[in-house]
């Protein structure tokens, strides 16, 4: 049930807000009134103020029972719905993620790990537990459970050293036939083991036996030379069969029509007269330099 006295205290409360605010611009409009219990009434502000859009002053008053005097509860710049708030604050045992851990860090100890189970509790005989330590090499208070053995396998497996990794599917030989692989004990020996070969990338991390890289113990590569390419040997006792059947050049047989000579043939047979014989060998000049034969 509304307080009609309680809501009707917006001066006071947005006096009390100015009065909060660096800059009394800060208070902005009226935005309403919440009833937070019997005669409590938070009356709200807009902020206006930089940095906190979405943030309201916040002003709480309450009266005492029969009472007609607003008091003054508590004053505060509170989120609103539209207001920017940091993410929940978690501890720093949760925050921490593989591979935040440095040099000189310590990680908090965790009673609960499930990843750990009871390894060893001494039984208070002195000679049975020497026995147990020496012997059975039960000193470590917890050991791996199956639940951390199974996440680290599966961990392992597809990581970087698995066999979906770019250098396991590029190489030649799997892990499994190296003879640099040391396998380990337990379950875990199974499925993987270490690289001993100071040559790979992996060396001295564990990587699965269906992984692989450039450096197996049984690859190898073809011997790269700097040296030039000798020249090509000429073997002068091969003999090369060559055909040397002459190839014939036949001219294309083109249809020509016959040429008829129709020049008009003509006799110069040199037709001499008949002279007298001495008119004729009178007439007839002798060669230059010579004598007329006598007759």
């Amino acid at each position: 049930m509304a307080d009609a006295v309680l809501d009707k205290a917006v001066d006071l409360a947005r006096g009390v807000a100015v009065e909060l605010a660096e800059d009394p611009a800060d208070v902005g409009d009226y935005l309403g009134a919440v009833e937070e219990g019997e005669r409590i009434v938070s009356h709200r502000f807009a902020n206006t103020a930089r940095g906190y859009h979405g943030w309201e002053w916040t002003v709480t008053v309450a009266r005492v029972p029969r009472g007609r005097t607003v008091t003054v509860s508590e004053a505060a710049l509170m989120p609103g719905r539209e207001a920017i708030l940091a993410a929940a604050w978690v501890p720093w045992a949760e925050r921490l993620r593989p591979g935040d851990v440095g040099p000189g860090d310590v990680l908090p100890f965790r009673p609960d790990d499930p990843r750990l189970v009871p390894g060893w509790t001494p039984s208070g005989d002195d000679e049975l537990d020497q026995v147990a330590i020496e012997e059975l090499a039960l000193a470590r208070e917890r050991i791996l459970s199956p639940v951390g053995r199974d996440e680290a396998a599966q961990r392992w497996y597809r990581g970087a050293r698995g066999p979906t990794s770019a250098g396991a599917l590029a190489s030649e030989a799997a892990c499994a036939s190296c003879g640099f692989l040391v396998p380990l004990q337990g379950s875990l020996g199974q499925v993987f083991g270490v690289c001993a070969n100071e040559w790979s990338p992996d060396d001295g991390k564990v990587v699965s036996f269906d992984h692989g890289c450039g450096a197996h113990s049984q690859t190898d590569v073809a011997a790269v030379t700097e040296w030039p390419a000798p020249d090509p040997i000429i073997d002068d006792g091969a003999v090369e069969m060559v055909d040397v059947t002459p190839v014939v050049d036949v001219a294309p047989v083109v249809d020509v029509a016959p040429v008829v000579d129709v020049t008009p043939v003509v006799d110069v047979t040199p037709v001499v007269a008949a002279l007298p014989e001495e008119v004729a060998r009178d007439e007839v000049p002798a060669p230059d330099g010579q004598e007329p034969a006598e007759p």
